[in-house]
């Protein structure tokens, strides 16, 4: 493995560990005006995602539940990226993330900047945790569209 790898690999662990181990916005939203469940069942990941969204923006975002570290971590990352930023900007990011964790970098919007999402990139490497990672963002998808099923990554 080259020494670039060896770096991403590193960076990937530490960000991991870290929104696992202090997850940001994970709190209850009283202010909440949208919602939504998830759940994985194959590793028993469980999340609610809340929303707070005023004049087609997102002001604010947070989860509640529990997960392995990568579910965390992903939803910690989601709902720093998503507060302060407009609906369909939000969707948008939705659909590259979903590619970059599925696909990879190739199958996002080229000028996408992911900032610290880029990170996230590195699931790819273990193909059975890409589905830990997706369930928040399929959540907050569900949460902006109104949809009341549980999201599911199974």
């Amino acid at each position: 493995m080259s020494g670039m790898q060896d770096s991403l690999r590193e960076l990937y662990q530490e960000v991991i560990f870290d929104h696992n181990r202090n997850p940001r916005n994970y709190r209850l939203l009283p202010a909440a005006n949208h919602h939504a469940d998830g759940h994985n069942p194959l590793c028993g990941d469980q999340l609610t995602v809340y929303l707070q969204v005023e004049d087609g923006i997102v002001r604010d975002a947070s989860f509640v539940g529990h997960g392995c570290a990568i579910s965390t971590a992903s939803a910690s990352l989601m709902t720093e990226a998503v507060k302060g930023k407009p609906v369909a900007e939000v969707e948008a990011l939705f659909r590259d993330v979903h590619a970059l964790l599925t696909e990879g970098r190739e199958a996002t919007d080229p000028a996408r900047d992911f900032g610290k999402l880029e990170v996230l990139s590195g699931v790819k490497e273990f193909p059975a945790r890409v589905k830990c990672a997706t369930l928040a963002w399929h959540t907050l998808h569900n949460a902006l569209v109104g949809e009341h099923e549980t999201a599911h990554t199974e």
